[in-house]
């Protein structure tokens, strides 16, 4: 029996300014899947600062520098984590330290963490509106210390959210279910580092050096090296 395919879903699957009758955009849902396929990453709010922790994908013949890290530097208070397309990340981040930059220059002080994240939420909302523009395939989050610590995720669909503790990337189902259980109010940056190595070694099997940590405070921001991260690793 031939199968005539339901014309009138595949329009609203291709328009991006179409809603469908029952109000959704497919092709921000398609997009939020990008994200779901993406390597697990991870921020978590402590005390003074914030834990970022991502595996990255690894190849032996790839070259070491600052393009294939998954923890971007932002400001020198602020840091972002990618889950989804990693060319769709580096335009957006890009964007985010020009207006950090700009902001610096233009009042004498670093910008807000709030402020950033609905820049760039913003950014990715006017991709969900236009013809002849798809939505951006990546989720960010947003680790930033002003007078207190900051943690935002922006989503596809140009939704902003503030968290705690959270995580994007294909762990998401087992590490939010550690999180939700072992974050605690007020907890020291030594236990936020172990919360975040245990969680990223549950969401990807077979966890190795392909993976990064990083920790945001009034200090700035410091990223562990190498050998940093493998005592992590043995240690928690």
């Amino acid at each position: 029996m031939e199968i005539i395919p339901d014309v009138g879903k595949m329009g609203y699957d291709r328009a991006i300014v179409t809603f469908s009758p029952d109000g959704r955009l497919f092709q921000v849902e398609y997009a939020r899947e990008v994200v779901k396929r993406g390597t697990t990453c991870i921020a978590i709010t402590y005390k003074e600062g914030v834990v970022m922790a991502a595996a990255k994908h690894e190849d032996k013949l790839f070259a070491k520098n600052d393009q294939n890290d998954k923890i971007q530097q932002v400001d020198d208070h602020i840091a972002i984590v990618s889950s989804g397309l990693l060319g769709d990340a580096r335009v957006l981040v890009e964007q985010a330290r020009v207006k950090a930059q700009i902001h610096r220059i233009t009042y004498d002080e670093p910008i807000d963490t709030p402020s950033l994240a609905r820049y760039i939420a913003d950014i990715k909302q006017t991709h969900t509106k236009y013809g002849g523009l798809r939505p951006m395939g990546v989720s960010f989050l947003i680790g930033g210390v002003n007078d207190r610590p900051y943690l935002f995720e922006t989503d596809p669909g140009g939704s902003v959210f503030e968290w705690k503790a959270h995580v994007i990337g294909r762990g998401s189902d087992v590490v939010k279910k550690i999180l939700e259980k072992e974050w605690k109010e007020g907890m020291s940056k030594d236990k936020a580092v172990a919360l975040a190595i245990k969680a990223l070694k549950k969401g990807e099997k077979g966890l190795k050096d392909n993976f990064e940590v990083a920790i945001i405070d009034k200090k700035g921001i410091k990223k562990y090296d190498d050998k940093e991260k493998l005592n992590l690793l043995k240690k928690y």
